[in-house]
């Protein structure tokens, strides 16, 4: 059974900082593209930060540029997200996903994690 399964999230004040994990297992994910989204209630599912297998193209939605960061260790299949200066508008669920290509778009991506919540109090 092929799986992406997060970890880390939870409540945090304004200015605090969270590192989300996600694991994948069932497969081999060295080759994909990998990344996170968010969704917040009543909101579409929106792109975070994304990475291609090696590392050289990354790419962040401009609302966390300077405050999150991605990477991923291959040889662990595993994809973290280290949020900084975090603000009460970056409360969501946030997913990891895995696929073929490098891009923000939900439907390029073939696999997704369960989901995480992240609560950034005021």
């Amino acid at each position: 059974q092929v799986q992406l399964v997060e970890s880390g999230g939870g409540l945090v004040q304004s200015g605090g900082s969270l590192r989300l994990s996600c694991e994948g297992s069932g497969r081999a994910f060295s080759r994909d593209a990998m990344g996170w989204f968010r969704q917040a209630p009543g909101k579409e599912r929106e792109y975070v930060a994304v990475m291609n297998w090696s590392g050289g193209s990354i790419y962040y939605t401009d609302s966390v540029k300077g405050r999150f960061t991605i990477s991923r260790d291959n040889a662990k299949d595993t994809v973290y997200l280290q949020m900084t200066r975090l603000k009460p508008e970056d409360t969501a669920v946030y997913y990891c996903a895995a696929g073929g290509h490098t891009t923000g778009w939900v439907d390029d991506y073939n696999y997704w994690g369960q989901g995480t919540q992240v609560t950034v109090s005021s």
